[in-house]
Formats: structure tokens, C-alpha cells, sequence
């Protein structure tokens, strides 16, 4: 008995060793993860299921188009069409870099409606089944808009002869306030989708546990890693069981947070962030959409109504550390400022709520993700590439990476190699996008719709001389800081001094002498321009605004902070001119946001200097 009890503690001591050794060298193998923030996927090329209605005839192609307006693109923070091509070139060059895994944080679709979450779910099936890529997705507060599905629409789709199309997913939504216009086409296809509809179409990207998965688990389910079955995290992952009781409500919403494990020692941890705050109308209908705000705030809410979240992520860090898993942290929203530390002189000089300050999410997040043992987090939402550092006395750190969104300038995406006690950051610019000129034809005769009408919105003809997709989302940009921000966002009085103003006026404004001559070759809407390059790009954004200039707007700036003084006569004018400068100075020296590797033991970022790679 004595000799069997031996031989079975010998082959109990050589599993483990084994199990213990085969763990050490997964930890030891590096990953690679590319992270697709804020996709937008609008499918062009989709079609209503429940009309006759195909879309507008592309002259250029002849294909049937579901694409909106250039006005409209113009308008908005994203771009709604060409992100359709630029989301193709860039799973292209994950899968020729040989990248396995691809995170989407959110965003992945424009508002969830059916046809754009069938042709996301075609590409993501393809890939998937082509080339062996293996998505891991979280939902954003366009992916759903509410917790639960809502009728709506768009009336700006392009239609026949560059007139707005208007498609509704009810009859009577939408009445038109001039004549002439094309009537209305009602699909249900474009209503906005809740959580359990959007599942049912993407459960295989990571909601649900595949049979090959090593461990899967949610915020709810009871089974520990040494008891899991496939069976069991099946049962975990039914829409019923992914509830939780949100104060004041009667009822539950739904919380598809899960933690999955592909591979040995590989864990993704998709954080659904989205808080849909409901109104008082929800206590007695909790069901009703209407009765719930946008989850677009993200985090600050997330710590009143959404807590059970912080205790799950402290219990997964803890066992991923026991356990010695790399972990991979993500959500859509931002865990830490992401001005670069800009924010009060943002307040200052445009007010509450400009530049996304509503969205920052309060010192306490940051604190608390890095006490329940978060080292990175990666997020989207933002549509800017940038890099947040905090550091406390009790030694926790946390590092919140914005992925860029390829639906807006600068268009990139990250790759992360994780290993066991760091992880590198590269951001690949996508620059090069087969068929991204695609529509063009079609926005040609948007343009002379709005000339004929002599519409006072008419957007620059020069967005369509773009030769790359760099280049048009930095046209985008340009547009929408003319058309939105200019207009919405900007006092009075220093808005006219910057437009009436070239450099070498400003710089004689501020008391800056002896000045080039160059000076004379840029104005105070480049400036402006160039602060929102910045803002998007981080230091990404200096190949195009150039060494030289950027040189000058640094003397200018450097020398407005420090030698401005008040005055009676424009105080409040100086005022503001000195907090603009605050602003550029700060989006210029941020944490590295390119190219660096995050030590994960003392939480040390350090940069690489290498040529920014484009795509």
C-alpha cells in the first residue's frame, strides 16, 4: 500500500511539474495583440432586408451604395464611409505581420444597427476563417445605444442626384422642412439594436467560450479555474445570466463583461463599461430604451452604479498574478485624463463640457483600477492617440493606452507584444487603403447638388484631391475644426484675433520679436488646425505639421506663457491667448504615445525612437 501511495505522489509531483513548467514557458513566450478601436463599421455595401430599396447607383462603379452624405461626414467626429476600406487595410497588415489575436474596444459598429452588424459579423467571420484570426471583442455606447433595442434612422444617406436620403425603421419618423427633397424609406434594419440582439449576431468573438478555449468566465459566474468546463461556461454565458440590479430600477440590465483564456497563460479581460444611467421613467418601464441615457460618459458613472465590475477585475488580477498569466486589460472607455494633463486651461479658456471634458473620468478611477492591480489598460471612445500615466505613493501604477480610431485622424491602430515583465507599444499608421476613392464619384455629384442650391454648408471640393487615406482624414479633421469646432466651442474674441491673424501678427500681438520671415507663411487657423492635429495625434502629428513651423509655434508659445501680462484694455484677450498656449505646450510634451515599452514591475514607460511605420 506503502509502495502504491509512493508512486502515486511520484506521478502527482511530475503533473505538476509539468503543469507548472509548460506555464512558466507560455509566460516566457511573447504575444501579440493588435488592438481596431472605434471601427465604426458602416456597411456600404449592405442590404435592407425588409425594401426594395438597394441604395444609390455609384456612377463610378455602378454598385448600389448604403453611404451617407460628405456633409454629413464633414459634420461628425468619425468618418461613416471610408473607415469601410481602412478597417480592411488593417486587418490586411495584422495578418501579413502574422498577428493572431485582434481586440475590438468598442465602437465596432455605427449605432448597432442590423445591416452594419451583419456586415461586421461577414468580415470578422472571414478573416476569422481565412486567415485564422481571432477577434476579442467589448461592446461601446454606439454597439449598443441603449441597453435595449430602439426604432431609429438617418436622413442623411446619400441619395439620387446628391439629395439627402432619409431611411427610418418606422413609418412617420421622419418629416422633411422643405419641399423637393426624396421621400423617406422605412427598413427595420436600421433601428438600433439592444445588447441581446447584438450577441445574438457576435457571440462568437469572444462573448461566448469556444470548446478550444483553456477558461472562460463572466462578472456572475460561480465556478473556480481548477473546476471549469466547457459546459459550465456555456450556461455562464446565456443573456439571462449576464444581469445585474442598477438603483432605482424594478429590473435588471445587461453586463457582458468575460474573461477569456485562448491560450495557455493568455487571458483577455473585456471590461463592458457602459452605464445607460435611467431616467426616473425607469423604475415603472425598465425595458423602454427611451428611459435611459448614453453610456458615452463611461467610467465616472461606472463607480456608482456599476461597482460589482471593480470587485471582479481586483479578483481576475489577483488570480491572473497567482496563476502567472499575462493579462490583457481593455474596455472603450478612457481610465485616465486624456489631455495630457491640458484640462483645467481647457476648461479655462473654452468652458464645461468642450474638447470631451465631460467625458474625462475622475482621479478616483485611475486610483482604484491601479489598487485592484491594473498595470495597462487599453481604451478607445476618444477617437485620439495618447498615452496616460499615473503613479501613487503606495507604489500602484496605471497606464491607460488611447488606441486611435480609424474612423478619424490619425488613423492607426496598435500592436502590444506582451512578455512576462513588460509590454511594447507600436503605433501603425494606415495610410495606404485600397479603395478609399471608391465613392468619390458620388460625393462629385453631392457637391454639385449643394452649388446648385447655393447651400451656405457647403463643404471644400479639395477633400476629394486626397491621393491617401492619411491624408483625407487629416482633410476631415480640417473641415470639421471649420464647420463644428470653430463655430461651437470657441469665445468670440480670441476665435477673431487667431482667423484675422497671420504668425508674425501674433507674434507681434504677444511681444515676440525678431521673428523670420516664415512666420508670414502660416496663420491663426493653422494654429488652430495644428492644436487639434496634436490633440488627435500626439506627436504623431509633427510629420505633418512640420519641424519648422512647429519650432515657431513653440517660440510663440513658450514666449506668450512666460511674458504675457495683462492689460486693461484686452485682459481677457491675453488671458486666453495665455491658456491656448498652455494647451499646445502641454499636447506637445505628453507620455510617449508612439512607439515605447511599459516596465510593468515599477510601471517606468520608456520610449522608442524609430521611424513612424505607415500602412
Amino acid at each position: 500500500m506503502k509502495k502504491v501511495r509512493n508512486i502515486l505522489f511520484a506521478i502527482s509531483f511530475i503533473w505538476l511539474f509539468c503543469t507548472c513548467n509548460k506555464q512558466e514557458q507560455a509566460n516566457e513566450m511573447p504575444v501579440k495583440v493588435a488592438f481596431m478601436a472605434d471601427v465604426h463599421l458602416h456597411d456600404i455595401y449592405g442590404e435592407l432586408s425588409d425594401t426594395n430599396y438597394k441604395g444609390v447607383v455609384n456612377p463610378g462603379n455602378g454598385k448600389h451604395t448604403l453611404a451617407r452624405t460628405m456633409q454629413s461626414q464633414l459634420s461628425s467626429t468619425r468618418i461613416f464611409n471610408e473607415n469601410y476600406f481602412a478597417f480592411l487595410a488593417a486587418l490586411d497588415d495584422a495578418v501579413e505581420k502574422n498577428i493572431t489575436y485582434v481586440v475590438l474596444p468598442g465602437d465596432f459598429s455605427d449605432d448597432g444597427q442590423p445591416v452594419n452588424i451583419r456586415g461586421l459579423k461577414k468580415i470578422l467571420s472571414h478573416y476569422q476563417q481565412t486567415h485564422g484570426l481571432r477577434f476579442v471583442l467589448t461592446t461601446g455606447n454606439h454597439d449598443p445605444v441603449r441597453p435595449f433595442s430602439m426604432d431609429a434612422g438617418k436622413k442623411d444617406f446619400l441619395g439620387e442626384g446628391g439629395k439627402n436620403q432619409p431611411i427610418m425603421s418606422k413609418q412617420g419618423m421622419f418629416t422633411p422642412k422643405t419641399s423637393g427633397g426624396l421621400n423617406e424609406v422605412v427598413s427595420r434594419d436600421i433601428r438600433k439594436m439592444g445588447y441581446e440582439e447584438i450577441l445574438e449576431q457576435l457571440i462568437d468573438f469572444g462573448f461566448s467560450p469556444k470548446e478550444s478555449d483553456l477558461y472562460w468566465e463572466t462578472p456572475f459566474s460561480e465556478y473556480k479555474y481548477n473546476e471549469y468546463t466547457w459546459q459550465k461556461a456555456k450556461e455562464a454565458a446565456l443573456f439571462q445570466n449576464r444581469h445585474y440590479t442598477m438603483k432605482p430600477l424594478q429590473g435588471t440590465v445587461p453586463d457582458v463583461s468575460y474573461l477569456v483564456e485562448p491560450e495557455n497563460g493568455l487571458w483577455f479581460l473585456a471590461i463592458d463599461a457602459n452605464v445607460y444611467v435611467p431616467k426616473p421613467a425607469a423604475k415603472h418601464s425598465p425595458d423602454d430604451p427611451k428611459n435611459y441615457n448614453s453610456a458615452s460618459i463611461g467610467y465616472s458613472q461606472l463607480l456608482s452604479h456599476k461597482k460589482h465590475i471593480i470587485d471582479w477585475v481586483t479578483s481576475v488580477t489577483q488570480r491572473a498574478k497567482q496563476l502567472n498569466k499575462k493579462l490583457v486589460v481593455f474596455s472603450h472607455y478612457p481610465m485616465i485624463d486624456f489631455n495630457d494633463d491640458a484640462s483645467g486651461h481647457i476648461k479655462n479658456l473654452l468652458g464645461d463640457g468642450k474638447m470631451q471634458l465631460h467625458r474625462i473620468p475622475t482621479e478616483d478611477v485611475a486610483k482604484m483600477f491601479a489598487d485592484a492591480g491594473v498595470k495597462v489598460h487599453f481604451g478607445g471612445h476618444l477617437h485620439i492617440n495618447d498615452t496616460g500615466y499615473r503613479k501613487y505613493e503606495n507604489g500602484n501604477s496605471l497606464v491607460n493606452i488611447q488606441i486611435p480610431s480609424l474612423a478619424a485622424y490619425i488613423p492607426a491602430y496598435k500592436i502590444a507584444t506582451f512578455q512576462k515583465d513588460k509590454v511594447e507599444i507600436e503605433t501603425v499608421i494606415i495610410d495606404s487603403v485600397p479603395g478609399f476613392k471608391e465613392l468619390f464619384p458620388l460625393y462629385e455629384m453631392e457637391h454639385e447638388y449643394l452649388k446648385s442650391i447655393q447651400s451656405p454648408r457647403i463643404w471644400n471640393k479639395d477633400v476629394l484631391t486626397a491621393n491617401t487615406y492619411h491624408e483625407f482624414t487629416n482633410w476631415h479633421l480640417k473641415e470639421l475644426v471649420r464647420f463644428r469646432f470653430l463655430k461651437k466651442d470657441w469665445p468670440e474674441e480670441i476665435k477673431q484675433l487667431l482667423l484675422n491673424s497671420s504668425g508674425k501678427q501674433l507674434a507681434q500681438f504677444a511681444g515676440l520679436q525678431h521673428t523670420s520671415s516664415e512666420f508670414e507663411n502660416w496663420t491663426g487657423f493653422d494654429l488652430i488646425f495644428d492644436l487639434y492635429r496634436l490633440r488627435s495625434a500626439d506627436k504623431l502629428a509633427i510629420t505633418d505639421i512640420g519641424a519648422k513651423r512647429l519650432e515657431q509655434y513653440q517660440l510663440l508659445v513658450n514666449h506668450i506663457i512666460k511674458t504675457s501680462k495683462k492689460s486693461e484694455k484686452n485682459e481677457k484677450l491675453v488671458t486666453d491667448l495665455k491658456e491656448f498656449a498652455h494647451i499646445f505646450s502641454h499636447f506637445l510634451n505628453g507620455v510617449p504615445a508612439d512607439h515605447f515599452v511599459i516596465e510593468l514591475g515599477s510601471g517606468a514607460i520608456k520610449e522608442i525612437n524609430t521611424n513612424q511605420e505607415q500602412k
